[in-house]
């Protein structure tokens, strides 16, 4: 008897021991002291840096803590602050002023034990609103792209349709080819409503952030669904649905480096292409009967994001535009002092001081001066923690904006498009076209 007894307490013991409560996790956490993170410049911003383990302030350890303006690539001399704070079981502050307008960005670190080190960054912006472009626009910017679009409308517009099976009944899809200047065609997919008569629906192009891959028919397929003429094109005129190692190869071999390819003219720049595959799509949407003749929109985040700029300013047709944490955009923020946006397409040397050639070139490519003609409405996301798309570069195109807009400023994004600004914009989307119905 005694002996049944003390095994079954062993084993009680035995089971019970994986199931104690692990010790949370330290949690590493930085905000502004002010909710929006915004400032006028000459204000003071203070980061507010606190370790948490649980619901308890960790009060022991060290805190390394750099500021900077994101410029991280043969940055000229700057004198932010930067250095170790001693935890006290309470949160600790870094106070930081910037006398123009701008953004700056406090990164913080911190090691518990043999934990893994903790990251956490957050940005302050001052005087946003004030941010101006890098350089002017070229006086012959508008005759250059004058003549590209004069280039274009020399193809005939002959588009490919083939059917593609569609994912539910009601609507109806098609792979399309479009014949394009500067060389690959348009390459897209497009749906529309079963039976849509003509002149009846608005019409919206979704455009691709960075990388090579195919058309998507699910976001052709959600246009559609609301009641769209909707197409989504793929960045680079590539047949569209192929397998995964198809795109790879691409990827892998001749569009390996496409972001900077031809960059040192503004006749060969890769973004010229892509431009005016853009204008050929609007001009293939325009040209179908069951187009409205009014609303026309276009959406896309980070690559797609500069794209919808460019296509606002390229042609007064597109009535919205949707830009995501937008690249392509202030190539020649580094002739400023600031730091330029994706794709980082001018070089400088080891001083800072940008290569001349690739500047000028870039100008005729910058997302900020399309910007500057586009009177479409508008809505844009920032990031003010994004080193892909700095906060500066877009907020250089959205004061460009001449038409109605608004910001969804994040800052505690990174270059991101997370679902509650997809659902933000596609709200704004259906807004805009329920708005020009009763125009």
């Amino acid at each position: 008897m005694r002996r049944r007894t003390w095994i079954l307490v062993w084993i009680g013991a035995t089971i019970a021991a994986p199931l104690a409560a692990a010790e949370p996790a330290c949690q590493l956490k930085v905000v502004t002291d002010r909710e929006d993170a915004i400032y006028q410049a000459g204000e003071t911003a203070r980061f507010v840096i606190a370790v948490t383990r649980g619901s308890e302030a960790v009060a022991t350890g060290t805190i390394a803590y750099a500021i900077d303006d994101f410029v991280t690539e043969n940055p000229p001399p700057r004198d932010f602050p930067r250095g170790e704070l001693e935890l006290k079981g309470e949160p600790l502050e870094v106070a930081v002023t910037s006398t123009k307008p701008g953004f700056l960005r406090c990164e913080v670190s911190f090691r518990a034990g043999t934990e893994k080190p903790l990251r956490a960054a957050a940005g302050a912006a001052f005087s946003p609103l004030a941010i101006g472009p890098s350089l002017p626009v070229p006086d012959d910017f508008d005759a250059f792209w004058a003549d590209q679009k004069k280039q274009l409308a020399a193809v005939p517009l002959e588009p490919a349709l083939t059917p593609v099976d569609p994912p539910e009944a009601g609507i109806v899809c098609f792979d399309v080819q479009v014949p394009c200047a500067g060389g690959a065609p348009v390459s897209g997919y497009l749906s529309l409503p079963k039976g849509a008569e003509a002149k009846s629906l608005p019409a919206i192009l979704w455009v691709h952030g960075a990388g090579v891959r195919s058309a998507s028919l699910a976001s052709a397929v959600k246009g559609a669904q609301a009641g769209m003429l909707s197409m989504d094109m793929n960045a680079h005129g590539i047949p569209n649905g192929k397998p995964n190692a198809f795109y790879q190869e691409l990827a892998a071999g001749r569009l390996r480096n496409y972001r900077h390819e031809g960059r040192e003219s503004r006749d060969t720049v890769y973004f010229r292409g892509m431009f005016l595959r853009l204008a050929r799509a609007i001009d293939f949407l325009a040209s179908r009967p069951e187009w409205d003749g009014k609303t026309l929109i276009v959406i896309g985040h980070s690559q797609g994001g500069g794209q919808a700029l460019a296509a606002g300013g390229l042609d007064d047709r597109v009535t919205m535009i949707a830009a995501g944490v937008p690249a392509i955009c202030d190539h020649t923020g580094r002739a400023a002092g600031r730091v330029n946006g994706w794709p980082k397409l001018v070089p400088t040397d080891a001083d800072g001081t940008p290569d001349p050639a690739i500047l000028e070139a870039s100008r005729y490519v910058d997302a900020v001066n399309f910007a500057g003609r586009c009177r479409a409405e508008a809505v844009m996301s920032v990031g003010f923690i994004d080193t892909v798309c700095p906060p500066s570069s877009c907020y250089a195109a959205y004061n460009a904006l001449r038409g109605p807009k608004h910001v969804i400023h994040e800052p505690l994004m990174g270059h991101a498009a997370p679902p509650h600004i997809h659902e933000a914009f596609f709200e704004r989307v259906l807004e805009h076209v329920q708005g020009r119905r009763g125009d």
